[in-house]
């Protein structure tokens, strides 16, 4: 400790070499915040207040560079986990509350959502897919189980109308209501969600039914599935399920003390998911592992994956960026902060969803050359660092932002 009392990056073998400029060095900041969970973890109050102070103070939530305000997230975060463990760190007013997240109209959001193609991707992936599976099909049933509000549908059902046939095929939407919820907000129930989505489905010519069922991630979405039981698909039917970021909200522990993964909740979705014979599944992920049980461990890697959106809004304007590093700040604080049932960011990397997705007797499809075409012209609309790779093994595409993996985008098929 130096003579004012503050700690010096030199108490730390591993930042010897490191320095924190006007921008603030990613890889000190990262070893701060490690150091601090520590800390928190193990009830160090002293060592906890002195590097919470050495970190608010050079990453400031209002901070000019993304690394100074994605720190910032993770020491709110940290502070917020510290509440439990070391309560009198929370007399120290280190920062302001973190800002509300927005509510959004519906065309607030598909604004939001056009900012940078992190949903835009998983969107074009899966319904040129779902294009092509459907093709001679009288009705097509999808189950809509999507972070997003159902903002795919509308391009979907553009294109089902563009195709001009002699009658299109009736299309039934269904989709999840949960008492649980998180980012992004939606300002209106999803009973008016659904009309505005059938209204728009008639200007196209498309006759479309809108089903809401209620059911939650907490338990593997098994009144979904019973109520798809209960209703079998009728003949010439397609039954598509179109799994958009949500998956990762079913709890990843298994069932019972055993660790063997088939009896992993995940992974009874899955099965009963392929009991059903769906026509497709498109299945779009964030890829990141952030479902470890060690916080230092789920730290680095969550530090090490959401410096990519807070690198992506240098771009935006000022309230674009606030509302949009809001809702990351949210993720970060519910990895970081929450344990248990409230800890429900627990996304899992390509690699491992590939895996359950083969033993539960699903086969990858190859994503077609007409939506890579599609998808670099969307990306052409973005920012430089956006771009794009294939990767033949396991017929995946990949988003990335400055050549790291962000999100990636498969369809299956059962076998």
């Amino acid at each position: 400790m130096t003579r004012t009392g503050i700690i010096s990056p030199t108490q730390f073998p591993s930042l010897k070499s490191q320095r924190c400029g006007g921008g603030g060095d990613a890889s000190f900041m990262e070893q701060l915040l490690l150091h601090c969970a520590t800390a928190i973890d193990t009830n160090d109050a002293s060592l906890a207040h002195q590097l919470l102070w050495v970190l608010n103070n050079i990453a400031p939530p209002d901070g000019d560079s993304s690394t100074q305000r994605l720190t910032s997230a993770f020491v709110r975060a940290l502070l917020s986990r510290a509440a439990s463990k070391i309560p009198a760190l929370l007399n120290i007013a280190f920062q302001p509350p973190a800002d509300e997240i927005h509510r959004f109209s519906v065309v607030e959001l598909a604004g939001f959502i056009d900012l940078t193609p992190w949903h835009r991707f998983g969107f074009i992936a899966a319904n040129e897919a779902i294009l092509t599976a459907v093709e001679g099909y009288s009705t097509v049933h999808i189950i809509d189980l999507s972070l997003t509000h159902c903002m795919q549908i509308p391009t979907l059902i553009d294109a089902m109308a563009s195709r001009k046939l002699n009658k299109p095929p009736l299309l039934k939407l269904t989709v999840v209501a949960s008492a649980s919820s998180f980012p992004p907000f939606i300002n209106i129930s999803y009973e008016e969600l659904g009309s505005k989505l059938v209204n728009f489905a008639t200007t196209r010519n498309i006759e479309m039914q809108f089903t809401i069922i209620p059911s939650t991630y907490t338990d593997g979405f098994s009144s979904l599935l019973q109520h798809l039981r209960m209703y079998p698909t009728s003949y010439n039917e397609a039954l598509i399920v179109n799994c958009h970021m949500m998956l990762r909200y079913i709890p990843d522990e298994t069932l019972t003390p055993s660790s063997h993964s088939s009896l992993s909740l995940r992974n009874v979705f899955l099965n009963q998911l392929r009991s059903l014979n769906p026509t497709i599944v498109t299945l779009i992920e964030e890829d990141a592992d952030l479902t470890s049980e060690n916080l230092v461990t789920r730290l680095r890697s969550a530090f090490n994956y959401f410096w990519i959106p807070f690198d992506t809004t240098d771009t935006f304007m000022s309230e674009q960026r606030r509302l949009y590093e809001a809702e990351i700040s949210w993720k970060i604080e519910n990895v970081v902060a929450k344990e248990g049932v409230e800890r429900v960011e627990r996304t899992e990397t390509k690699g491992r969803w590939l895996e359950r997705m083969r033993d539960n007797e699903f086969g990858g499809v190859r994503v077609s050359e007409e939506a890579v075409s599609e998808l670099k012209a969307m990306l052409g609309e973005h920012a430089v660092g956006w771009g794009m790779k294939k990767d033949d093994d396991d017929e995946s595409l990949v988003l990335t932002w400055k050549g790291h993996s962000v999100v990636f985008a498969t369809v299956w098929v059962p076998i």
